[in-house]
């Protein structure tokens, strides 16, 4: 194994050109992987930082185990997509473990670094799949609130309750509804996206989300008529206010004036052709 050791880094502190990193470790196998690793992370306590030995021998160490970087990301093949920033926050968790790590810890490198690795991707999906900012702590509790949930439904078969969960996870009722809360911001549908009801025709939320409401017509009406109904007499606004504020009948309007419904009726008809035509006549 030291010939090994002594062989990579030899043949690559010779000549830049005579073999590249990336090739080392494509040509060794997890063994020597491990090895070579023991052999350099004994060197680099020796070295001082920041020095061009104490860089090289790090560089090296990152180079030769890139392929942890890359089992790690297989068990979040389903992300196809993001694939490639999967890697490099995996390259940053490796950089981090090679930085971190102490041989006298008595572990394996592998054993103290994938758990740095796949904790800085579960970091990189926490911080980056969320639809809406949302606090971490309410992340974190958002996966144990899902971990409850199903074992409770197991438990008593059905879905528990706010109060059932708070009492499994030691929290109050009001935490347990802010982190459902939050739960709906994980994900965001597409306002083009079909809904899920078929006997809705098959529109998109966007069609459902956007419609023209008459009341800003009626809005836009009723601010048009205010000042021509300030220039009515007063009884003709008491007509208006009993007939349409308080919705009342022409006969209870002629009851309270003491007219008839006929001359009620004939006033109404009167005034609203007055305003009609003051208002047909605006700008």
């Amino acid at each position: 194994m030291q010939m090994v050791t002594d062989g990579v880094v030899g043949a690559a502190r010779e000549t830049d050109t005579a073999v590249t990193l990336p090739e080392i470790s494509g040509a060794m196998t997890a063994l020597e992987v491990r090895q070579v690793s023991k052999v350099m992370f004994a060197r680099l306590q020796t070295l001082e930082e920041g020095t061009a030995d104490y860089q090289y021998v790090r560089n090296t160490l990152i180079e030769v185990n890139t392929a942890l970087v890359h089992f790690a990301a297989r068990r979040f093949s389903q992300r196809a997509e993001q694939m490639e920033d999967i890697l490099q926050v995996g390259t940053i968790g490796l950089i981090k473990a090679v930085d971190r790590f102490d041989p006298d810890y008595g572990v394996e490198f592998v054993t103290f670094a994938l758990p740095t690795i796949v904790g800085e991707m579960k970091r990189f999906f926490r911080d980056t799949s969320w639809s809406v900012h949302v606090p971490r702590r309410l992340q974190e509790l958002r996966v144990d609130l899902a971990k409850a949930t199903d074992a409770l439904a197991a438990d008593v078969g059905r879905a528990p309750t706010v109060a059932e969960l708070a009492v499994r996870l030691e929290i109050g009722e009001e935490e347990v509804v802010e982190a459902m809360t939050a739960a709906n911001a994980y994900s965001a549908a597409s306002l083009d996206a079909p809904p899920t009801d078929e006997s809705d025709g098959g529109t998109g939320w966007a069609d459902r989300l956007g419609y023209d409401d008459n009341a800003f017509a009626k809005i836009e009406d009723l601010e048009a008529v205010k000042p021509l109904i300030a220039q009515l007499p007063e009884r003709d606004r008491l007509i208006l206010s009993l007939r349409f504020g308080h919705e009342m009948t022409q006969v209870q309007i002629g009851e309270q004036l003491g007219v008839s419904q006929m001359q009620v009726s004939r006033l109404l008809t009167r005034i609203l052709n007055r305003l009609r035509t003051q208002a047909l006549a605006l700008p």
